[in-house]
């Protein structure tokens, strides 16, 4: 009987044990929204309506940009664009997410850039309006800036 009592006491703590881990276990973090949309100027390059995607694991995040709006102007290799997303703190100054992936796209194909890789802290609002997307293809810089504010929102990081 005390063996008994020995190892559903020990089946008990183990279970105990278990429960309290997975209570003070690390909540994964989000990012809300996920996702946002613009209304992007690049100047003589183009423009139209882009979306921006986000990511959050810790303090990293990043951010990929997609718009069927803007295109390729030549074809483009896997991996040339050298980018670099400035986003606006709401608490003011701003926030970088830079990188050199894209996909391969012929001339004309819609433009992709990301994920740039950026670091963000708990809290952090951070907005495309008054920031700028700056790519760089063949020592060409093309900017990029939105007309108006995100919507839905601006990205809260966890």
């Amino acid at each position: 009987m005390r063996a008994k009592r020995i190892s559903t006491g020990a089946a008990m703590a183990v279970g105990a044990l278990a429960a309290a881990s997975l209570a003070f276990a690390p909540s994964a973090l989000a990012v809300t929204p996920q996702s946002a949309t613009i209304t992007a100027d690049c100047g003589s390059f183009g423009g139209g309506e882009a979306t921006l995607t986000a990511t959050q694991d810790g303090t990293a995040a990043t951010i990929t940009v997609t718009s069927s709006a803007i295109t390729a102007p030549i074809a483009l290799s896997q991996d040339s664009i050298s980018s670099t997303l400035t986003m606006v703190k709401a608490s003011g100054g701003t926030t970088a997410f830079t990188g050199t992936k894209n996909p391969a796209m012929a001339a004309g194909d819609p433009v992709t850039v990301g994920p740039l890789s950026g670091t963000v802290a708990s809290g952090d609002s951070l907005e495309a309006y008054g920031g700028s997307l700056q790519m760089t293809v063949f020592g060409i810089t093309i900017t990029c800036t939105a007309a108006g504010a995100q919507s839905p929102g601006p990205f809260v990081f966890d």
